[in-house]
Order: C-alpha cells, then sequence, then structure tokens
C-alpha cells in the first residue's frame, strides 16, 4: 500500500473515531461545553436521577441484569446501613456501581454520591466535630474551613462527592427545632461560616475537585430559618427589603465568593409562592 494511501486511511480512521465520541467525554473540550452537551442527551428522567444519586438508572436493569442486581443490593444494603459500614469498604461498593454505570449504561457517565456532613460526615468511622451553633461561637472561620477540609476528605475517601451543607439559614426564632444545624442568627457571622465552610469542602480550583474534597451545598434557599411559629417547613412572609438585607446575605456570599457547586431549595412557602414540591433534608 503506498504511504500516502496510508496515511489518507489513518487520518479518515482518526476522525471516524473522533466523531463516534460525544463531547461529553472529550476531555481535551471545555467543561462548560462538555455540560451543555450532555444535557442535551439526558432524557428528563436522567436529569433527575443524578439527583437522586443514580439509584434509578440502577434499579431499571436490576430486574434483567444479575450483576446489576448483585451491585443494587450491595448499595441498598450500604443506605440501610452506612453507620455500621467502614469508609473502606463502602467506597468499594460505591466503585463497584460507578464501574457499572460508566461501562454499562446508555450514556456511560458515572452518578454523584451524596450524604451529610453537618458537623462532620455522618458515617461510620468519621471525625464528628461540635454541633455548627458551638462551631458559630468560635467567630474563628480559619477553624471552619479547616474542619469541613477534614469532613470533604473523608468524604471522598468513602466515595461520596456531595455534601448536603453548609446550613445558612439564619436562626431567629427559637421555637424553631433546627436552630443548632445554623451559624446563628447574623448576616455577616453566617456568611463568613459559610464561605469557610465551602471552601474548606470544595477547596479552591472550582469547578474541578479534586480527590481530597466534595462539591458543597448551600442551604435551605431562602428563608427557612423563621418560619411562622417556629414550625419546620411553615411559610415565611417577609418583604423583598428584608430578604434581601438579612436571609440572603449568605446565600450570595456563597455564590459569588465560595463558589459553591450547588444549592438546596427550601421547603416553605414566601408570600404564598411555594420554594419547591419536594422536600428536603
Amino acid at each position: 500500500m503506498p504511504r500516502s494511501l496510508a496515511i489518507i486511511l489513518f487520518v479518515l480512521t482518526s476522525l471516524a473515531i473522533a466523531q463516534e465520541t460525544p463531547d461529553y467525554k472529550n476531555p481535551a473540550l471545555p467543561i462548560d461545553h462538555r455540560a451543555v452537551d450532555l444535557l442535551k442527551r439526558m432524557t428528563l428522567e436522567e436529569k433527575v436521577d443524578q439527583l437522586a444519586g443514580g439509584r434509578r438508572r440502577l434499579a431499571q436493569v436490576n430486574s434483567s441484569n444479575p450483576e446489576a442486581a448483585k451491585i443494587f443490593q450491595r448499595m441498598g444494603d450500604l443506605y440501610k446501613n452506612e453507620s455500621t459500614v467502614n469508609a473502606h469498604d463502602a467506597a468499594i461498593i460505591r466503585n463497584d456501581l460507578q464501574k457499572f454505570l460508566i461501562e454499562k449504561t446508555r450514556l456511560g457517565i458515572p452518578t454523584i454520591f451524596m450524604g451529610e456532613a453537618l458537623h462532620g460526615y455522618m458515617a461510620y468511622g468519621s471525625t464528628s466535630f461540635p454541633i455548627v451553633l458551638g462551631l458559630a461561637s468560635t467567630w474563628d472561620p480559619k477553624l471552619i474551613n479547616e474542619v469541613f477540609t477534614t469532613a470533604g476528605d473523608e468524604m471522598s475517601a468513602a466515595g461520596t462527592k456531595q455534601a448536603f451543607t453548609p446550613v445558612l439559614d439564619l436562626a431567629r426564632d427559637p421555637r424553631w427545632g433546627r436552630t443548632e444545624e445554623t451559624y446563628g442568627e447574623d448576616p455577616y457571622l453566617v456568611a463568613r461560616m459559610g464561605v469557610a465552610a465551602i471552601t474548606g469542602l470544595q477547596g479552591n480550583t472550582f469547578p474541578l475537585i479534586d480527590e481530597h474534597h466534595v462539591m458543597a451545598t448551600a442551604k435551605h434557599f431562602a428563608a427557612h430559618g423563621q418560619p411562622e411559629g417556629g414550625t419546620n417547613t411553615a411559610p415565611a412572609n417577609y418583604s423583598e427589603r428584608t430578604l434581601r438585607e438579612t436571609f440572603l446575605v449568605p446565600f450570595e456570599a456563597a455564590v459569588k465568593e465560595a463558589h459553591a457547586g450547588s444549592v438546596m431549595a427550601s421547603y416553605n412557602e414566601i408570600d404564598g409562592v411555594p420554594r419547591t414540591s419536594t422536600s428536603g433534608c
């Protein structure tokens, strides 16, 4: 075969392979472009499934795929008994599921495993720090950053990549049962502590998050900490000025300064408008 013909065939083959690889799987392309390409290919059900930790995708193939059934059973046991499963074993189970999702599902994308880290990763063998209200009493953002750097590292080691924290609600009604989850009533203090917690969890390279960090979740957006009658999920009817000068301040800092990877909606209503139609955590 002439050399020139061989080169042409090589180029054509390379182009064909490149065309078969979707943009979202091409690491040479910008992250934003890859994300847009992936979202265009996903069904509504697949998008919702990503928000639920990938459980639905595995459940769908569970009945017809023995391998999936085995992994699904192990994952189910982990969710039920995470308080008794050490980080090593939990990581193995999650890694097996990720391998299955990447290699044997339609889009071949991993899921985002999620977990609680209110004052340390809520799992067996992890470090438990003082309650959040106690952490706020230190008035020490550097210390808070160190606390959540540790929490993020422990979560990532167990295969969890998203933390449902920090709580940025302003605790302005002592009857509210979740006061101890907050950094208090002052917008400035809550904002400073929130930024410190988020950067501790995520690191300083967002949107890239390395193997020692996880994505943070600023919650609950918004005006969740002063519900009517102190009842969780009760309405929060406040003027726009009050919202902007108090309740929204920590969230603005979380997004603009700390680049929080996600925000959880509150499950109340403000001025008669529901924040979300589902419950959260």
